[in-house]
């Protein structure tokens, strides 16, 4: 996700515009460009709404599944109990036999030492019998319902491990055709700054921005890669600013209110827009696939500037994001800091 800011001549840059002229595959005119735009932007919402039904769906399986090894486990308690009381039943068999239960009252009344003693332990013994038999039985019912419960929760898993393996389809499906899209938008953009002609700005629907956050990231989901004055090969100098590592065509959104003073596509940027604040500061979003705003624009935090890509100087797909005292290179301040004062963290 590292770029390198050495001119349009650099032979990183060249490559880059080579393969994607061989790779991409060409419109077949300028106006395709709106399009292709609007449909990254389309396959993106349609991907997270997918990404965020197929989370559900496999939280409610995980809840499904531990409902089921629950009913398992409870059902393998009241069945051991079932097997318990059988056996105590057995014993009890056997003690009353051993006692004198095979043979008659008459012989058994003869034996006994008397005929208070042989009623009173023939009564305990039958109502001991009785309790055990009374316990096996209402312990059969439960076991009976716990089963019915278990074969209802796994068939309820079963549903939902069918409904997730078909968002798991779609999702696929969608991301597929996304990344298609992406490298479509892609290399429109490549031939525009090749050309050194920049497209106009792509008007998109976009969401209502938040009119309670005056400073906001300038992507919504990402991973943060090479940082502020980072060393490295790549660079001329130092690096400027903060890479925000997110696919192509993800939107780019104005870090707060301002007017846009500046839309480019030559360089080492690439596809550039730079934006003017309050207190002398400007923000730059470089490396983009379209661009969704006009030159003198007024812009609102949040609201889309462009889509990422990886045109210009860049090895691959991010945002790169710098803070500046000038519309200019070479006056950039740490971003992470300068947001952070604002209420952003990184």
């Amino acid at each position: 996700m590292r770029l390198s800011h050495r001119g349009p001549h650099h032979p990183l840059f060249t490559v880059s515009v080579l393969l994607c002229a061989l790779l991409c595959p060409t419109p077949a005119d300028a106006s395709e460009a709106p399009d292709t735009s609007a449909e990254v932007a389309r396959l993106y919402e349609e991907a997270s709404a997918a990404t965020v039904r197929y989370e559900e769906g496999r939280r409610a399986a995980e809840v499904q599944r531990a409902k089921v090894q629950e009913l398992g486990r409870l059902l393998t308690q009241e069945q051991h109990a079932v097997d318990v009381l059988h056996a105590d039943l057995g014993r009890m068999a056997s003690a009353q036999y051993r006692s004198g239960g095979g043979l008659s009252r008459t012989a058994q009344l003869l034996l006994a030492d008397s005929p208070e003693e042989l009623m009173r332990g023939q009564r305990l013994l039958g109502q001991a019998d009785l309790a055990v038999t009374h316990a096996v039985s209402k312990t059969q019912r439960a076991a009976a319902r716990l089963a019915d419960a278990k074969r209802t929760a796994d068939r309820a898993k079963t549903t939902l491990d069918r409904r997730n393996a078909r968002l798991a389809r779609l999702r696929r499906g969608i991301e597929s055709k996304l990344e298609s899209a992406q490298w479509t938008l892609q290399g429109e953009a490549d031939r525009s700054v090749a050309a050194g002609q920049c497209r106009g700005a792509v008007r998109l629907d976009q969401p209502r921005t938040d009119s309670t956050r005056a400073w906001v990231p300038p992507v919504e989901t990402y991973e943060l890669s090479a940082g502020f004055d980072s060393a490295g090969a790549r660079w001329s100098g130092r690096h400027t600013g903060q890479d925000f590592a997110v696919g192509i065509g993800a939107p780019v959104q104005a870090v707060g209110a301002g007017r846009v003073v500046s839309v480019s596509c030559g360089g080492g940027f690439g596809i550039e827009v730079v934006v003017e604040h309050e207190g002398g500061y400007y923000t730059q979003y470089a490396h983009l696939a379209a661009v969704t705003v006009d030159q003198g624009e007024r812009v609102d935090p949040g609201q889309w500037l462009g889509q990422a890509g990886t045109t210009g100087n860049s090895t691959g797909p991010h945002l790169h994001f710098e803070v500046r005292l000038t519309p200019h290179l070479g006056s950039a301040v740490d971003p992470g800091t300068w947001l952070a004062e604002r209420g952003v963290q990184l």
